[in-house]
């Protein structure tokens, strides 16, 4: 293993990215998705023996996914939640064994030591065993509350680590399991969300549990307790990485390595792009634009906990360990707040002409990714109300039906969003026959109707180029664009302005990855 500074180097000192530098002792911590747990999990023992030869390693773990994320241990643990909301039903017991079945298999397929096996496969038993007592309680009251489902979902961290300890204590490399499900000992409601000061204190509490495993390999489970409100409610299905970015926090780490199966971040989408490039290094901004645009990098939130400790955070392949991989990291370290939110300060700048023609900034864009299920709402004003309570109006029936918007253009009498939604539309026999299946969306229509007329269009796409500076870079709006209407795809919006660092439009979602090669070829691949 390897990590981003070396014992001489000043935390606040920007260091090249093109080669890692080995540590001689302190923290690194890896995260391993469900995944690379699930289909990899020797690589994953392999590299963490690696890297203690060079440092501590604590490893956080998401919950396996042999195949897909849909078949996946969170996602049956979800449908477990929902089938105890039947009552006098027991379809919960199906998928318990088959989880308990799976954790067992994949045990066998790969323990060498009797005891160690047998041990594990103890342990998988009492898990589940636990878990149906919770889903039957659940049941009993016929309610799955926002406490029983977290502590179902945390169930598929727990068998992933205690997985992965076992490996990793089979092969000679002692390992602890470590279970956050008690970490959190806050139970009070939380009016608007949750702290700063929360996440302080429980990054100083993570590290405590991990300086308590000794000389071992801590063995993280992702989930991290009763937090205020639910985990899943007050921070969705990336808690894992967040819990991981506290424990680096917490342990001073000098590196947070999130692995994937993919050897970093590129230009584009390289199962997509066959020439896209790996890049070597992204500021936070970018890296945040790049996940909201599309593209799977890591939660803005995550980043900005670990960047404000002056933590370089490392994407890294697990199918391919020796790669250097994507490091993001501000360009200005010296620059970060601990106390603001998250942002490039070199990026905030005059409307001086004469300062624009002396910046040296970048020839091209860092990447160009897609998001895909996007809709777009055209709201025409029935010109009942001002422009100003226009606006007003829709954003308050948009946040009542807890809808957000991706890109919006704007006049005095005409709005035009685009949102996204997994489950938008369904097709009907016809063109002109479509029927909203989401429910929040099909409430957000029929209010809006009141404001005017409402033009719906399905099946859209958000093409999005991403780059610092990338409003310094004169003429880049006029090729974007004009490389996509040379190439026959219609733009159907515009966005460019609340971002510093982003330009975006959207296009048909049948267009989405011919636009993709096209912007890459022609603005990144052939730009000089």
């Amino acid at each position: 293993m390897s990590a981003y500074t070396n014992g001489t180097t000043h935390e606040s000192e920007r260091i090249a990215h093109t080669e890692e530098k080995h540590l001689p002792g302190g923290w690194v911590v890896l995260k391993f998705g469900g995944t690379s747990v699930g289909k990899f999990a020797e690589n994953i023992a392999g590299i963490v023996e690696a890297g203690l030869e060079t440092n501590r390693a604590a490893i956080v773990c998401s919950a396996r996914s042999s195949n897909t994320k849909l078949e996946g241990t969170t996602n049956r643990l979800l449908r477990a939640a929902r089938a105890a909301e039947q009552p006098n039903h027991r379809g919960y017991d199906d998928i318990v064994e088959a989880i308990r079945t799976d954790h067992i298999q994949a045990g066998r397929d790969i323990l060498k030591n009797p005891e160690i096996l047998a041990a594990y496969i103890d342990d998988v038993n009492a898990e589940c065993e636990s878990l149906v007592k919770i889903l039957e309680s659940a049941q009993h009251l016929e309610e799955v509350t926002n406490r029983a489902e977290d502590k179902i979902i945390s169930k598929g961290e727990k068998l992933s680590c205690r997985y992965m300890t076992a490996i990793l204590n089979d092969r000679g490399t002692p390992a602890q399991f470590v279970d956050l499900s008690d970490v959190v000992k806050f139970n009070a409601p939380v009016k608007g969300g949750l702290y700063d000061m929360f996440y302080k204190d429980l990054a100083e509490d993570l590290g405590k549990e991990v300086a308590a495993c000794g000389d071992k390999v801590p063995v993280i489970t992702g989930y991290f307790g009763n937090v205020p409100g639910g985990l899943l409610n007050s921070i969705g299905r990336g808690y894992t990485d967040l819990c991981a970015a506290l424990v680096a926090v917490g342990t001073r780490a000098k590196e947070l390595q999130v692995w994937k199966e993919v050897d970093g971040i590129f230009t584009a989408d390289p199962r997509k792009v066959p020439t896209a490039a790996l890049l070597p290094t992204v500021t936070p901004s970018e890296a945040a634009e790049l996940t909201f645009y599309g593209s799977e990098v890591i939660h803005p939130f995550t980043m900005e906990q670990v960047i404000r400790a002056r933590i370089p955070i490392r994407i890294k392949n697990v199918m391919n360990p020796r790669n250097a991989g994507t490091v993001i990291f501000p360009d200005n370290p010296g620059s970060i707040d601990d106390r603001a939110p998250l942002r490039d300060g070199k990026l905030f700048r005059t409307r001086s002409a004469s300062l624009l023609t002396q910046l040296e900034g970048p020839k091209r864009p860092t990447a160009v990714t897609i998001k895909h299920n996007i809709v777009v709402l055209n709201v025409h004003s029935n010109k009942r109300t001002r422009a100003h309570g226009f606006l007003m109006n829709i954003f308050s029936i948009l946040d009542r039906w807890h809808l957000s918007v991706d890109l919006i253009s704007s006049s005095e009498v005409h709005v035009s969003m685009a949102l996204h939604s997994e489950s938008a539309l369904l097709s009907g026999g016809g063109e002109d026959e479509y029927k909203i299946q989401s429910k929040d969306l099909q409430g957000a229509v029929n209010d809006l109707g009141q404001l005017g007329t409402i033009d719906i269009v399905p099946d859209m796409a958000i093409v999005s180029l991403v780059g610092k500076q990338l409003k310094n870079m004169i003429g880049i709006s006029g090729r974007f664009f004009s490389v996509l209407g040379q190439n026959n795809i219609n733009i159907e919006m515009i966005s460019q302005g609340a971002s510093e660092i982003n330009i975006s439009c959207v296009i048909e979602e049948r267009e989405a990855d011919r636009a993709l090669n096209v912007v890459h070829t022609n603005l990144f691949t052939f730009l000089d």
